[in-house]
């Protein structure tokens, strides 16, 4: 396993390396892991070649500060998927907005691990880099990954068209959740 970055309850983050490709490839083979990405069509290596580049690039640039980073179960050690916490794609050296992206392995959807390692993203985010906000996009179809995006406290800030999105339906929203909202829901679950 890679150095690690971050660990929640159950979760340990790693960083990630040119070697987990195959990991990458095994993740996007699984037609329902990919529904919303591409129509349910699993990544080439090619495809997987391409997105490493990015990646390489994005760590190079924030030295893992931001970047994409491969998920383990504390438990048994088993790759479960990723979690990115970096610069929009349109908005590369914006330091203070960060978008928050997972993906996982689907016999770990619906048992809280995208909500509680996203929790500790963004908690470190606001923390320790200071962030203003941190955003995250879905198809508008997806409504279990808005319903994640809802339990960090995101609130929903727009529709758009999502042209990189695949079929016909290119409907997408995003939510976003600002440093005074995290502040304010923070001080609430202490106060429970």
């Amino acid at each position: 396993m890679n150095r690690m970055f971050l660990e929640s309850e159950r979760v340990i983050l790693t960083e990630i390396s040119v070697d987990d490709a195959l990991l990458l490839f095994e993740l996007d083979s699984d037609p329902d892991v990919m529904k919303h990405l591409t129509d349910g069509k699993p990544s080439t290596m090619q495809d997987i070649a391409s997105a490493m580049e990015r990646i390489r690039k994005v760590i190079e640039k924030f030295q893992y500060k931001f970047g994409f980073w491969l998920a383990y179960s504390k438990e048994n050690h088993e790759f479960m998927g990723w979690f990115h916490f970096r610069p929009g794609k349109s908005t590369p050296d914006d330091v203070k907005n960060i978008e928050l992206g997972y993906r996982l392995k689907k016999k770990f959807w619906g048992k809280g691990y995208a909500t509680e390692v996203s929790t500790r993203l963004i908690d470190i985010g606001f923390e320790k880099y200071e962030l203003d906000s941190v955003f995250a996009t879905t198809m508008k179809a997806n409504l279990a990954s808005q319903k994640v995006m809802q339990k960090l406290g995101l609130k929903h800030a727009s529709d758009y068209e999502e042209e990189g999105f695949p079929g016909e339906d290119k409907s997408a929203v995003k939510y976003v959740i600002k440093k005074n909202d995290w502040i304010a829901r923070r001080n609430s679950f202490k106060v429970r």
